[in-house]
């Protein structure tokens, strides 16, 4: 890996967790307001991409708490992160 990648991977990987806490916010303020929704298949992949803001915003604003698949998919892919992190530093 380049500098410029060290530099930047931390940069996007922060853009992605907070755009992913961000649609779980708004997802929580569209669903009380019933107006349109961000569908589950988006903030799943959004997920996948930024797990820790996905588990934050759903901690923070108690949404999605009680469907299984986001249940047991953040905390998986938050799992998944980690041990790629540590994989990436040995």
């Amino acid at each position: 890996m380049t500098d410029t990648t060290y530099f930047l991977f931390p940069i996007v990987y922060a853009a992605l967790n907070a755009a992913s806490f961000a649609l779980y916010g708004l997802d929580k303020y569209k669903a009380r307001k019933e107006k349109w929704r961000i569908s589950e298949k988006s903030l799943l992949m959004i997920s996948l991409f930024g797990p820790i803001g996905a588990w934050l915003g759903m901690t923070q604003f108690r949404h999605k708490t009680q469907k299984p698949i986001f249940r047991y998919l953040v905390p998986a892919f938050v799992g998944i992160h980690i041990l790629l992190v540590l994989w990436i530093n040995l």
